[in-house]
Parts: C-alpha cells; structure tokens; sequence
C-alpha cells in the first residue's frame, strides 16, 4: 500500500489517551480517524443501514481485518485495502459503514462494495399494536397501564363500513402530524356501526407517531382536574420528542349533547380546553370521543369549524352492502331475507353470520356495552 503507514495508529496527529472508562470499541473508533485526520486519506463515504441482512459481513473482498472489538450492546471493526480504511460499527440489527480513502471515487466505490445487498427486507408489521389504559386506582391515584391489542389493517377492515363512512376513513387513516389541524376527533352513530373497531385500526394506521391511549373513566376524568393535569401531561416512555397522543374517550353522550347541565358543561369546557386553550397549548395531544348521539344534539362548541379534525358519523350498510358483506357478492340469495330495506348494522352481520339473525341482537341503549362493534 504504497504512501500508507503501516499501522493506523502511527497515522494519528495526537496522541491518543485511553482509560478504563473506554472500551475497545472507542478505541477501534479512535484509530480509524487517523488516516482522514493527516490527510493520507481525505476523502469519506458513509451510511447507516437500519437491518442488515443475516449473513452479511460488510467487508468488501480483500479486506484485511486490523481490530475487531465487540461490546455488550454493539461491535467495531475496522479494515484496509489498498487506499482505503473501513469502519464497521454494528448494534442490534442495524450498522454504520464508513469508508476513508484516497480518492472520492475509490471511497465510494469500496462502501458500495460492502453495503451491496445488506439491506434486509422490512420486518412485516405485527397486527398487535401497543395501546395504553388510564384509570383511577383506590390506591394509587391516576394510573396508566398499556397491553397489546390485536388491530386489523384498514384494508382488511374497510368492507365493514358503508361507502361515505369508508371514504371519510381512508383520509383519516392517512393523517400525519404535518396534516392536524383541529385536535378534536369524533365518531357518532347508533351502537353496534363498528365506531371501537375503526379506532382501534386507527391506533395501527397512527402507531409511528402517536401514542394512543383509552380513558377507561372519562365521566371522571373531566370532573377530577388532578386527574385531568396528570393525563394532559401524560408519562414519558423514552419516545422521541414530538410524538403525539391520542386519548379516546368512549360513551360520551351526556359530555357532549347540545342540553348539558351545569356540570357536563363544566366538563366540556375542560374538554374543549384540552383540544385548543391553554391546557392544550404545548401538548402534542389530540381527543378522540365516540357517541351515539344524533349529529343534530352534537353541543355546537363541539361541532364548531376548526375545533375538529374529523367528524364522521358511523352508520349501518345499506342492504346491497350488507348483502355484499355476508356473501362476497351480494348476489347469492342465501340472506336475501334476512336484511331489510334499512340495511344492517356491523354488529347485526356478525350475528347473521354467526347463525343468529337480527332479531337475536341485544336492543343496545346508549352508553350499553356493544362488545367490540361499538
């Protein structure tokens, strides 16, 4: 390797100091910067690789390997060919490869040499999703815990929904931080029309940049304002800076009808509060409120433009839609009596199917438990 020193640490400019609080990494680290830092090898190609396809080893043919150090939560090694030294820093799945040489050209030439084909493909996306709990303990005071909820993708689920519910739907599964403008989200229908279901995929579609979490409580939660400070500020799991939230509060109807009384209006105002006053300010958190109310009872401090990033009402399949779900086709008359001119609701078909019709369906009156098809 003609010009090069022998060893990389004869090319450092200053001496290189090492104690017990650096590990052999740091020190593979060190050494392959003197090269760059003389000017025997001025020129730098890198990149980082988030998964590294099993097997791969980074080094392009003919590489020599002068240190190799592994730590408990990632390994160095470092390389030489001719004009050229390489930096391998690996940790869990992922690497960074930087290539020093004489040229810019033989630097790239060497990293594309080492990263070609080591880029594995994206792990598949788990159906589970990561969703939170708050809750009042006896004990312990507001609390917060989380469990994995299984969520169908929108694709899978989007059949579930009449046509202007699914058209809302796909925009607001497409929704990133950059598109919020109000804070509030509201889904309102009769029980059963699937409002829990399209949140819970929701929760899916948002998982890379908002934490969602379910208030189990919420007639509590806008009457306790300790309560109320402590799930606006929420707890801090280590996610990145930015990361929004979105806290769903299910079974809303006397919260936000058009009559409230003085003390559901106390309550609405602390929501409305949360969305866009001064609580809100500075809190990446967006409201989530389902209700079976009729649009028309909606309190118009609810309703009001620019207070909601959507608002859909969840309504049953039309009977071609119902028919459609239950068949594949619709055109088997297999159910054609078992759905109405008025169409079904989404937890009306899950009982058809099931092999109990209509009529077996629980009447559901607001507030009711309506299983997971709320």
């Amino acid at each position: 390797m003609g010009g090069m020193s022998a060893n990389p640490q004869d090319a450092l400019p200053i001496r290189l100091n090492v104690d017990d609080s650096d590990s052999p990494s740091d020190v593979v680290d060190a050494l392959f910067l003197g090269r760059f830092a003389t000017g025997e090898q001025p020129y730098s190609h890198s990149s980082t690789i988030d998964r590294v396809r099993s097997g791969a080893t980074l080094l392009p043919t003919g590489a020599t390997v002068l240190r190799s150090a592994r730590d408990d939560d990632r390994s160095a090694t470092l390389a030489e060919g001719d004009g050229w030294t390489l930096l391998i820093s690996r940790w869990n799945r992922g690497a960074d490869v930087t290539v020093t040489a004489v040229s810019p050209e033989l630097a790239e030439k060497v990293h594309q040499q080492a990263t070609d084909g080591a880029q594995d493909e994206p792990e598949p996306q788990p159906d589970n999703v990561t969703m939170g709990f708050w809750y009042v303990s006896p004990r312990r005071g507001p609390h917060r815990t989380t469990r994995q909820i299984t969520a169908g993708a929108w694709d899978e689920v989007r059949p579930n929904y009449t046509a202007p519910v699914a058209d809302a739907m796909d925009r607001l599964m497409k929704v990133t931080p950059d598109d919020i403008a109000g804070r509030l989200l509201l889904l309102h229908g009769p029980p059963g029309t699937g409002k829990t279901s399209a949140l819970r995929t929701l929760a899916r579609s948002w998982r890379d940049w908002c934490q969602v979490d379910c208030v189990l409580d919420p007639e509590r939660l806008f009457n306790d304002v300790g309560y109320l400070m402590d799930i606006a500020i929420g707890e801090d799991e280590g996610s990145a800076k930015g990361r929004w939230r979105l806290l769903l509060l299910e079974d809303c109807d006397e919260l936000i009808r058009g009559e409230a009384k003085h003390t559901a209006g106390q309550a609405l105002s602390r929501l409305l509060n949360l969305t866009d006053g001064l609580l809100g300010q500075g809190r990446n958190v967006l409201v989530g409120v389902t209700t079976n109310e009729d649009l028309e009872r909606l309190h118009p401090a609810v309703v009001r433009p620019g207070r909601c990033l959507a608002r859909i009402e969840v309504g049953s399949l039309t009977r071609s839609e119902a028919l459609s779900w239950l068949n594949g086709t619709g055109e088997n008359g297999e159910w054609e009596e078992s759905v109405g001119r008025e169409g079904a609701t989404l937890a009306e078909l899950y009982a058809l199917r099931r092999g109990t019709g209509p009529a077996s369906v629980p009447a559901q009156s607001p507030g009711a438990d309506a299983g997971l098809y709320l």
